[in-house]
């Protein structure tokens, strides 16, 4: 997701009935890089600083970095942390007792990367109730089960058969897709 999402965003809201409410469905595979650039950056510093024959082995791996990523790293975490924070105190934990501390319980968990190993690890659901996120499975719903599922394979099969890469539509059909352009030079 980027800035120029917005268009997007706005071209298929247009005109809807902001009434009823609104189902957003994003199917990304998550951030991986940010955590990976930090603990590989922590790492060569304590290699280095342990052992500074090292130095010739880590030089090339830092050089590809920009000087301020590290730091935009560190603010994209936090900023991610504070998102998930006000999210589930004003929406999914809104009218729980204890929301602060399962708040702080949920993005403890999920935003120690030494915990989670990857952003795009699957987290079952009993998994998620169990830190106090309020899961409801697909299964327990066949209409919406059978929403989601369609709606999955309909965007699986335009993004494995045409040059799309992004679909934000709506249920009306107003549909901005982002494609990919091929170019064959000869």
């Amino acid at each position: 997701m980027n800035d120029a999402d917005k268009n997007g965003f706005m071209s298929v809201i247009h005109q809807l009935d902001r009434s009823i409410g609104l189902d957003l469905v994003l199917h990304t595979p998550g951030g991986d890089p940010t955590h990976g650039i930090l603990e590989e950056f922590s790492r060569a510093k304590q290699e280095i600083q342990s052992n500074p024959a090292t130095i010739p082995v880590w030089q090339p791996i830092i050089a590809k970095y920009s000087p301020t990523l590290i730091g935009e790293c560190e603010k994209a975490i936090a900023w991610c942390n504070e998102m998930t924070r006000s999210w589930l105190i004003s929406g999914m934990l809104s009218n729980t007792d204890d929301a602060d501390e399962t708040t702080r319980r949920v993005v403890e968990e999920l935003a120690d990367h030494s915990v989670t190993k990857s952003h795009a690890r699957h987290l079952s659901a009993e998994h998620c109730r169990s830190i106090g996120l309020k899961v409801v499975a697909l299964e327990e719903d066949d209409a919406l089960q059978e929403a989601v599922l369609s709606l999955h394979h309909s965007c699986i099969h335009t993004l494995g058969s045409t040059t799309a890469f992004k679909l934000i539509e709506n249920h009306n059909g107003v549909a901005f897709i982002q494609t990919a352009q091929n170019v064959i030079v000869q």
